[in-house]
């Protein structure tokens, strides 16, 4: 199955959530359809870079990485106690031993033949010796001296970590595309990897527009308002594999909206614009789109909030095509375009971490869209699910409802009618 055919093939969830379009809705894109569209309109990038390992939290794998060596390298063992041989416990107990050499972590063991009745001191991670095929904890034993007894009669192979039981040599550790958590990285330096080949960072433009718009601090007119977008978006795109770039604000006029558009163009991978997305007299961003020669496979979605999300391409570059409303920028951004985003970087799309969980909420929505919900977790029910309250009152350019809330309740889009302890998808907002 090549990178696009994985994609698609887990979309099952979300398509399941995103059927039945009722008449109003026949025109516009399922979200599921939408998402879809998008990531194939996403080309991923070839360029690639090598970091030691300090710099590549959060990277981007070029390609795939093979393990040079087996983990662990050699049989250690994994407690204190003390190497034994189980031939030697014939008959019945207890057995006594003499200790005739010590082993630690980083030792090499002597390389003597040992007698029958011979055991050897070991530390956590020390290499077992030739012969012995067990290791006893000191717990169970009793120390006199260089000698020492115990009852216990161990299994072979216990207390022993066995060469290559975590990762054999050659082994294929982590496909192209996977991002490099902590454990990740701790893994590649167990095996002696300093570094590694990542894909070079995605250059993402951000353009917001809107004559009403201001920088927080400054004063506001009448009829004015702070530009929270510009913020919202630079914090949700902070992510270590991408290199995300402010490019500022432009009014309402479609030779500014232009001018802006195609100076991005050249310059970036992923140009990503909010505001100007509907079809009013002062929304320019598809006109200009079109004279910077570029195109939309993303129009008009059957989802709330969100509706004028708009996809395409520019040029080489990704344009993504945000709602002015910041609720609406923000579910959009999470739900349509960073799978998209995602896809420039080589990386797989993700069904969204959900869980389910009833409404203590009624609500009535309109057929054929899907919808999600703003809410906030208010304790459990008898039966221990999770049980959710709704914030706002569905605003799309409201930002408190988002700022107070846990996650998203999905609402589906055949769903007239929400009542409370009816049973919905949570969608928890990654912390």
């Amino acid at each position: 199955m090549n990178f696009m055919s994985a994609n698609r093939a887990v979309l099952s969830d979300l398509a399941a959530l995103d059927c039945g379009p009722a008449n109003a809705a026949r025109s516009m894109l399922s979200v599921s359809d939408a998402v879809t569209r998008a990531i194939s309109l996403s080309r991923p990038l070839t360029a690639s870079e090598d970091l030691d390992l300090f710099s590549a939290a959060g990277r981007v794998v070029a390609a795939d990485i093979r393990s040079p060596c087996a983990l662990p390298r050699f049989d250690h063992s994994a407690m204190d106690g003390f190497a034994v041989r189980s031939s030697d416990f014939a008959g019945v107990g207890p057995w006594t031993f003499s200790i005739a050499d010590r082993v630690a972590a980083g030792d090499c063991p002597s390389g003597r033949i040992f007698e029958s009745g011979e055991a050897v001191e070991i530390f956590t991670g020390a290499m077992i010796p030739v012969g012995f095929d067990a290791v006893i904890i000191r717990e169970k034993c009793s120390r006199y001296d260089r000698q020492f007894t115990t009852a216990y009669r161990p299994r072979p192979g216990e207390n022993i970590r066995k060469a290559g039981e975590d990762v054999d040599h050659d082994t294929l550790m982590f496909k192209a595309g996977t991002v490099l958590t902590p454990h990740r990285i701790a893994l590649l330096a167990a095996t002696g990897l300093s570094r590694i080949s990542v894909v070079r960072k995605i250059r993402l433009g951000i353009i917001t527009t809107g004559s009403e718009l201001k920088e927080p601090g400054e004063p506001l007119a009448a009829g004015q308002i702070y530009n929270s977008n510009r913020y919202l978006l630079t914090s949700m795109l902070s992510l270590p594999w991408l290199e995300v770039r402010d490019l500022g604000s432009t009014p309402d006029t479609i030779e500014a909206t232009t001018d802006i558009i195609h100076s991005a163009s050249t310059d970036y991978d992923i140009v990503v614009t909010s505001g100007g997305m509907s079809k009013g007299g002062e929304d320019h961003v598809r006109e200009a789109l079109t004279r910077c020669g570029g195109s939309l496979g993303v129009l008009d979605v059957a989802m709330r909030p969100g509706k004028p999300i708009s996809i395409g391409t520019l040029g080489s570059a990704l344009f993504i095509g945000l709602p002015g409303n910041p609720m609406a920028a923000a579910v959009t951004l999470d739900k349509i375009a960073l799978p998209a985003i995602r896809t420039v970087a080589g990386i797989a799309y993700q069904d969204p971490v959900w869980m389910p969980a009833v409404s203590d909420f009624a609500l009535r929505k309109k057929e054929g869209r899907l919808e999600f919900v703003p809410v906030r977790l208010r304790g459990r029910d008898a039966s221990g699910t999770p049980v959710l309250e709704m914030l706002g009152r569905g605003s799309s350019g409201s930002l408190s409802p988002m700022a107070l809330a846990d996650g998203l309740a999905i609402l589906p889009s055949e769903l007239v009618t929400v009542e409370p302890g009816m049973l919905l998808r949570f969608e928890p907002f990654a912390m």
